[in-house]
C-alpha cells in the first residue's frame, strides 16, 4: 500500500513543482498561500502546509525600514549545520523583502519542526554560491525556472545558527 502513496506524494509534487515553477504559480505562491502556510506551521510546528510538500522553515528577520519583525514560511536545503535559502521572490524582478531585511540586520530566527533557532545570516557567493545553488535545484528544479525569468542573480543566502 505504501508504494501507491508514494506515487501520489510524487505525483502531487511534481504537479506543485511544475505550478510554482510557471510565472502565475510563482506569483501564487510567494503572494498568497504563504499568508495561510505561516499560521499554519506554525500551529502544528511546521507538520502540515498548504504550499509545496518541501522542506520548510520559518524565517523571522527585522524588517529593513520598519524595524518590525516579519517572518515569511520558505523552502530550505542545508549545509551542515546551515540553513541556505534561495532569494528567488518567484522569479520576479526583485528581491523578496526577506532579503532586504536579511542584508540590513543579519540576526535572525529559523523555526523548524516547532523549534526556533537564532542564525546569523550572509550571502553565499563564488564557488561556495554555485556548490549551494546545485544543492538547491536538485531539491526544488522550479529555481531554474526562476532564475531565467528573474533578469537577476538570485542571492544564495547562508544562516548559521549562533
Amino acid at each position: 500500500m505504501s508504494g501507491s502513496g508514494d506515487r501520489v506524494r510524487e505525483t502531487a509534487k511534481k504537479v506543485a513543482i511544475g505550478l510554482s515553477s510557471s510565472r502565475p504559480g510563482g506569483w501564487l505562491f510567494t503572494h498568497v498561500l504563504y499568508r495561510i502556510d505561516l499560521p499554519l506551521m506554525r500551529l502544528t510546528k511546521g507538520r502540515a502546509r498548504i504550499g509545496l510538500t518541501m522542506p520548510h522553515v520559518v524565517l523571522t528577520t527585522t524588517g529593513a525600514r520598519s524595524g518590525k519583525s516579519r517572518s515569511v514560511p520558505l523552502l530550505y536545503t542545508r549545509d551542515g549545520a546551515a540553513f541556505v535559502l534561495i532569494a528567488s521572490n518567484g522569479g520576479s524582478k526583485q528581491h523578496p523583502g526577506w532579503y532586504h531585511n536579511l542584508v540590513a540586520n543579519r540576526s535572525a530566527t529559523v523555526e523548524i519542526d516547532g523549534m526556533a533557532i537564532a542564525c546569523t545570516g550572509r550571502e553565499a557567493d563564488g564557488p561556495e554560491r554555485e556548490r549551494l545553488w546545485i544543492g538547491a535545484t536538485a531539491s526544488y528544479p522550479g529555481y531554474n525556472a526562476y532564475q531565467k525569468r528573474a533578469g537577476r542573480p538570485i542571492p544564495v543566502m547562508v544562516l548559521e545558527p549562533d
